[in-house]
């Protein structure tokens, strides 16, 4: 790879390397909330930061996990009795919660929780940093304070700064350059040992990102071995240690990993997406300062980065295959985003559910080393860097007229680009010491702090325009949480916080066993029984709701449910000072005996699936009429648009009494009853969200009920959406399932015990979604599969049992176990065959004896 340089001090390869860490370190921190500052974002300002799934998954989960750490959540690392009527945890542990830095959060207070996160993400930037820097001195000896500065840039890069609120991805941002030192490691045979490990922590701490940087690193082992053209034998060698190393490090990494994959396939599909590629001019948008788009790859590194990449090409001190190799790769890995099929590759053969250049933190590093190779053999000339100031004012120019570049983008431009020539002109002409050398270091610094936290700063007020926010633990969790506290009962009942979510995964913040989750792993069974049952969804289906529905609060042993306003953040509506209110009912134990169940299949209306499971019919379902304000029927029935675009009216008979229910999935806006006091909100969009059924309160004497609809977007009013509840006939029946429930039931993270009324026979029905890894016994029999009894846990009865025991395995659990399990000995049997024939080879050398020293005499 060339001729290195002679070692000093900048070169060594234990302090430089620790300087060039800790450099990058502070500048990535310092840049990363020097941006928050000036945006005023959270924690230093009133702008919230908790955008789309931060606010939704991350701080829930994190609090979830704070409430395990201090011994205070339902449930354990098996099963999460908060969310989702039950849901398999270790998935969601290993998607979002098994890094390194998670623990942390037991460090702050429970109301500081989106503190405590901020903190890992600042953490994570930090040691992202670190890490680069310590791999790009390894790669080639350099300039410290370079490799520190080429480090922060990394981890500053616009990956990160566009998805820094995706805390778990972070874990990528570090895996990338110490899997690349893996792969230095096993070129040169060394730290085998060592290098399982950390690809077992990078696998184990994320593994979608650490897939992605596995590959990455692959490509510049490949890089290197290519530029260095060893002999075919050795080339060989080294690859197949770095193979060995990455399948023994997934292989312990396995028992998290299979949990996560098996998951992943039990998990609701979600929206169908298709990779479309962005045009070429908003993909070299995103390589400047400033910019900000959701949907395409951010690939900002700082100008400093940049010119220095541009430049490789041109700089003529850097040897041409090392230039010629860098390059190659760099262009390869950036056009690979742009194709279908190595999109897919990238993103492990599942098109996301989102921004589709997810891999884009492989391409900063890359650029980042190439930037290194142009900066460690000596500071580009006047020509090269000439020359990559061209190129720099081509891609200016082709980006001008794409979407992600806007008013502040060209100040930061040529502020950088002035910063960032002046630096590297001084250096070339300062040398390695001297005045000149000491202000091209201070400007290159400046230039690199001040031009990321701007960029910072930018990103973080247009993600605010383009996505969902969330406020912060404030005054409404609060309350929240203490009415949850007050009421709770779990496992004699459960107590939902709430239908008014505040975020996706209210359970999680606030307390409760309610039916609201939100992660890439919500169970298909659960969504789909919810859907049918009248629930809502966001995020595809993955979003579950909340369903404020007295019959559901049955059927799941609801017996207390809190009542907030709306949330003002989210609805932008003023503020309700109003205390939640919490309602409260007989409900049935969570395990229920059905003597005679009826297994026919659920049908299109939620009302008689909800009759279905609970085993008596408690439902009128009236012949509807919608019309448009202007008292002609509304066609399709779709409102929102031709003659019912601004309201329309449905009208129906229901006993008088009655309680009314709306279930319209796809209608999208306000409803309201005649003669009622309360105005219920739906929202749905396509197939990203439909709406949940709603109470409107009760029916009048006459029997009629006319509901006002106001709808915000064009939607449709199926035949059956009203449903009059007699409430009488729902206790009767709630009554019925109590008597004949189980006598008590006690909880323990994956494991419910039931004791049953002597002589039950039919189907013992556990009020939890039947998700993949449930196994019940009835009395003294052998633990079989549970069945589905329309998607609840369900097990046959004799009459013989009077006890139930269901114990939950996830799936993969057994399978990763054993692979972690065989990884591990085969690493123990490596580790141990070469210490012996190490052993044998020094036993083996021939010892030769020191050589006599000469005595020196006086001369006469």
């Amino acid at each position: 790879m060339g001729a290195c340089r002679p070692m000093d001090r900048s070169t060594a390869p234990g302090a430089g390397r620790r300087a060039a860490a800790l450099l990058a370190a502070v500048l990535a921190c310092v840049g990363l909330c020097g941006g928050d500052l000036l945006a005023g974002s959270y924690p230093f300002g009133s702008r919230t930061r908790a955008v789309n799934d931060l606010g939704n998954q991350y701080v829930p989960l994190h609090a979830h996990l704070w409430d395990l750490l201090h011994g205070r959540a339902d449930g354990g690392l098996l099963v999460n009795w908060q969310s989702g009527y039950g849901s398999s945890f270790l998935p969601d542990l290993g998607t979002y919660l098994a890094s390194p830095f998670a623990p942390l959060v037991a460090l702050f207070p429970r109301d500081r929780i989106d503190l405590a996160v901020y903190v890992i993400t600042v953490l994570k930037i930090g040691c992202a940093a670190a890490a680069m820097a310590w791999l790009l001195l390894a790669l080639r000896p350099g300039r410290w304070w370079a490799a520190g500065l080429l480090g922060a840039s990394y981890a500053l890069c616009g990956w990160t700064l566009a998805a820094d609120y995706n805390t778990m991805w972070l874990d990528g941002l570090i895996a990338l350059p110490l899997l690349c030192l893996v792969g230095e490691w096993a070129r040169t045979g060394r730290r085998r040992l060592l290098g399982v490990l950390l690809v077992a922590l990078a696998w184990s701490a994320n593994f979608y990102t650490a897939y992605m940087a596995t590959l990455g690193a692959g490509l510049v082992l490949l890089a290197g071995l290519v530029i260095a053209a060893p002999p075919r034998r050795r080339a060989l060698a080294a690859a197949g240690r770095a193979a060995l190393t990455v399948v023994l490090g997934v292989g312990l990494a396995a028992p998290l990993v299979t949990v996560v994959y098996l998951g992943t396939k039990h998990a609701y599909p979600g929206r169908i997406a298709r990779f479309h590629p962005v045009p070429a001019e908003d993909v070299l948008a995103r390589l400047l300062p400033g910019t900000y788009n959701y949907s395409s790859p951010a690939l900002y590194v700082g100008t400093t980065a940049l010119l220095l990449a541009l430049a490789l090409p041109f700089h003529r001190a850097v040897p041409v295959r090392v230039r010629a190799g860098w390059t190659a790769v760099v262009l390869a890995v950036a056009l690979s985003l742009q194709w279908a099929p190595t999109s897919l590759a990238w993103h492990a053969f599942a098109v996301p559910q989102g921004s589709s250049y997810r891999q884009s933190f492989v391409l900063c590093g890359l650029l980042v080393i190439a930037a290194w190779h142009a900066l460690s053999y000596g500071p580009p000339g006047l020509p090269a860097l000439g020359a990559a100031t061209a190129l720099l004012a081509l891609v200016a120019a082709a980006a001008s007229r794409s979407n992600p570049v806007d008013a502040r983008t060209w100040p930061l431009v040529l502020l950088g680009a002035g910063g960032a020539l002046t630096g590297l002109v001084l250096l070339d002409r300062g040398g390695r010491r001297g005045r000149l050398a000491v202000l091209a270091v201070l400007v290159l610094l400046g230039t690199q702090a001040g031009e990321s936290a701007a960029t910072s700063a930018v990103a973080s007020g247009l993600r605010l325009k383009h996505l969902d926010d969330y406020a912060p633990w404030g005054e409404r969790q609060r309350a929240q949480s203490a009415a949850v506290a007050r009421a709770d009962g779990w496992p004699r009942y459960r107590t939902d916080p709430g239908r008014e979510q505040t975020v996706s995964n209210d359970p999680l913040v606030v307390g409760g066993q309610g039916a609201a989750y939100y992660s890439s792993l919500t169970s298909d069974v659960l969504s789909r029984t919810l859907t049918a049952l009248g629930g809502g969804w966001t995020s595809g289906g993955r979003g579950v709701q909340s369903l404020d529905n007295a019959v559901t609060d049955v059927l799941f042993s609801v017996g207390a449910r809190v009542h907030d306003p709306p949330d003002p953040h989210r609805t932008r509506l003023p503020a309700d000072t109003a205390a939640p209110t919490v309602t409260r009912r007989d409900v049935p134990p969570l395990v229920t005996v059905r003597a005679d169940p009826d297994d026919a299949p659920f049908g299109s209306s939620p009302y008689r699936n909800q009759e279905l499971l609970l085993g008596s019919r408690v439902y009128t379902v009236p012949r509807t009429t919608v019309r448009a304000a202007d008292g002609t029927p509304v066609p399709g029935r779709r409102v929102g648009s031709g003659n019912a675009l601004t309201g329309a009216t449905i009208t129906a008979g229901c006993p008088a009494g009655t309680q009314v229910y709306l279930a319209a999935p796809h209608f999208s806006g306000t409803a309201r009853l005649a003669g009622g006091t309360g105005t219920a909100l739906f929202h749905s969009d396509g197939g990203r969200a439909v709406a949940a059924m709603e109470p409107l309160g009760r029916a009048p004497a006459s029997g009629r009920v006319r509901i006002g609809l106001v709808p915000d977007r064009p939607g449709r009013i199926p035949p059956g959406a009203v449903g009059c509840l007699d409430t009488a006939g729902l206790s009767t029946a709630a009554a019925r399932l109590e008597a004949t429930g189980a006598t008590s039931v006690t909880v323990s993270d994956g494991t419910v015990h039931a004791r049953l009324p002597a002589g039950s026979k039919g189907l013992a029905v556990l009020a939890a979604p039947r998700i993949a890894g449930w196994r019940c016994a009835a009395g003294d029999g052998p633990a079989r599969p549970a069945r589905q009894y329309h998607g609840l846990v369900a097990v046959p009865l004799d009459g013989t049992q009077t006890s139930l025991t269901c114990t939950f395995h996830p799936p993969g659990l057994r399978l990763g176990t054993s692979a972690g399990l065989a990884s591990l000995a085969a690493l123990l049997l490596l580790t141990t065959a070469t210490a012996v024939r190490r052993r044998r080879v020094r036993q083996a050398a021939p010892t030769t004896p020191p050589a006599p020293r000469e005595r020196v005499t006086a001369a006469p």
